[in-house]
């Protein structure tokens, strides 16, 4: 209606011939590899310096010949939790995961969770796996046994931040205290215990089933709670700091 060409307003611009030369003095420094950018402007440069740095990075980026950038990872933020002085049992409780494997190479985890408190070990259950719903389920089951916690302590693994797990928090009135990501000396009692378990089940022993793995671990975690004494808790073992 304006009697205006289409070609001024979908105007696109095209490469310059001179880029060309460009390009392939690009290619005649990457033969067969790919080069960082900062490397192909010094070698296109040593054979033709009359060419500038800032129309070589043109080219080298527009034409695709930039080097893979690996998308930053997704990073959790989380203010810093230091640890707590628990006054009373079931005031916080820790949890964390340990792997380990059986004699056929099959792999499995563990679940410890230990009271800040008395250091006594509520859980440590051998399984292939814990999703969120069986983390879930053995919670409940030491809930029964000892009472339920004010505060649950965890790094930021995937039980712990699922939906599930956070819905099943709330509904419990429990409150959630997440870990700095690599900052595990935020969660150090349970670290503590998982030398300590380390050493004294998963490698002082051969496991040729999960279920022998559990026979082992509960009787360490009996030994733990109630034979075991702790230079932090007065040489006292968790249960008698429990029954103080």
């Amino acid at each position: 209606m304006l009697k205006i060409s289409r070609n001024s307003r979908y105007y696109s611009k095209k490469q310059p011939l001179k880029d060309a030369a460009i390009k392939a003095a690009i290619e005649a420094v990457l033969p067969g590899c790919k080069k960082g950018r900062n490397k192909v402007i010094r070698l296109v440069q040593k054979t033709s310096p009359c060419i500038g740095s800032s129309r070589i990075r043109r080219v080298y980026m527009q034409e695709g010949f930039s080097l893979f950038k690996r998308p930053a990872a997704r990073k959790i933020k989380a203010v810093a939790n230091p640890l707590p002085v628990c006054l009373k049992a079931n005031e916080e409780w820790a949890l964390d995961f340990m792997s380990d494997a059986l004699t056929d190479g099959r792999k499995f985890r563990v679940f410890n969770a230990i009271d800040h408190y008395s250091r006594f070990c509520v859980i440590s259950q051998a399984s292939p796996g814990f999703p969120a719903r069986r983390v879930i389920e053995y919670l409940e089951r030491a809930i029964q046994l000892y009472g339920k916690p004010l505060r649950i302590r965890t790094d930021n693994g995937p039980e712990f931040i699922s939906k599930r797990f956070q819905l099943w928090l709330k509904n419990n009135n429990i409150k959630w205290q997440q870990i700095q990501p690599g900052h595990p000396q935020q969660n150090a009692y349970v670290e503590r215990f998982n030398r300590t378990f380390r050493e004294d089940a998963l490698d002082a022993n051969l496991f040729e089933s999960i279920d022998a793995a559990n026979q082992i671990i509960e009787k360490v975690k009996w030994e733990y709670n109630h034979l075991r004494p702790h230079e932090s808790l007065k040489d006292l073992t968790p249960i008698e700091v429990l029954a103080a």
